[in-house]
């Protein structure tokens, strides 16, 4: 089995302010087993790039863009390359728009006040299989959900299987959540098999997502 740290991660980045695009390129491009072969302005640009080119393991996309806007690409991204984890990267923090992009699909949510060193520590996590977001913004979304109905429905999970999902939604990647539990890191995939199974999904970011729209955790 290959070690994901072992592959150069490709990283597309969607920012309409010049500046901090070209910051941000070259934060992935000076981190250590990534680059950025493609950056945008517009959602409109990274689909249509999407479509003749080699999809990247991780986009930053910003939310607040012209014309399309980062949450409406989501679910378009998505479509022309599902193993694409996305990470929201904006200065909103209000509810409404965390909720909004975690529900289309986004990986992970991060504002744009962090470190270059932050922001490539949460490219990697994503791409590890977790859902990066920073503490306030985890508060935020479990306070959110914690609002919500009971749980729609009964999938039988076990309850190593919900504390290992409880961990996932919190932005932790399967080798933080193998430290965490004391868990050998071959374990964990095998529990994140059986959950996928029983929650009817194929990823982490669906796994998350369905967690948080029927209050699983």
């Amino acid at each position: 089995m290959s070690n994901p740290q072992s592959k150069t991660i490709d990283v597309w980045v969607v920012e309409d302010n010049d500046e901090y695009r070209a910051i941000l390129a070259e934060v992935v491009n000076n981190a250590h087993g990534m680059k950025c072969p493609q950056s945008f302005s517009r959602c409109e640009e990274a689909l249509a790039a999407l479509e003749v080119e080699s999809p990247p393991q991780v986009v930053l996309l910003d939310i607040g863009l012209p014309g399309m806007s980062g949450i409406d690409g989501i679910n378009l991204i998505k479509s022309l390359s599902p193993a694409t984890e996305i990470i929201m990267l904006t200065v909103y923090e209000d509810n409404d728009k965390i909720f909004q992009s975690i529900c289309a699909g986004a990986s992970g949510y991060l504002v744009k006040k962090h470190s270059a060193d932050k922001i490539a520590a949460c490219i990697r996590e994503a791409y590890e299989g977790g859902a990066p977001m920073n503490a306030q913004i985890a508060r935020r979304v479990l306070t959110m959900f914690s609002k919500m109905s009971t749980p729609r429905g009964n999938y039988a999970l076990t309850q190593r299987e919900k504390e290992i999902l409880n961990l996932l939604v919190a932005g932790l990647s399967q080798k933080m959540i193998a430290d965490k539990l004391f868990l050998s890191p071959l374990t964990v995939p095998t529990h994140m098999k059986n959950i996928y199974a029983k929650l009817q999904v194929h990823s982490s970011t669906e796994a998350v997502t369905k967690a948080l729209k029927e209050n699983l955790i």
